[in-house]
């Protein structure tokens, strides 16, 4: 799962590199891939990320609890 981040990661930077350059050259499809750069990684990149961070319960340290309360 690491590697299917990493090399998302990637795919989106370099095509964010790509929707740069036409920005630049002001060619007509420009914003359309930004914005398609921009909805994928939103859609795709993000919740895959977040799946493998907190898929081990890694969470749960953070989390606030009626047992934690009462430590306090």
């Amino acid at each position: 799962m690491k590697y299917v981040v990493l090399a998302l990661f990637i795919v989106f930077l370099i095509w964010m590199a790509i929707g740069t350059y036409l920005l630049q050259t002001e060619h007509v499809k420009a914003p359309i891939v930004m914005g398609l750069g921009v909805m994928f990684m939103a859609f795709i990149l993000m919740p895959v990320f977040i799946y493998h961070r907190y898929k081990d319960g890694k969470y749960k340290k953070y989390v606030i609890d009626d047992a934690k309360l009462e430590e306090w």
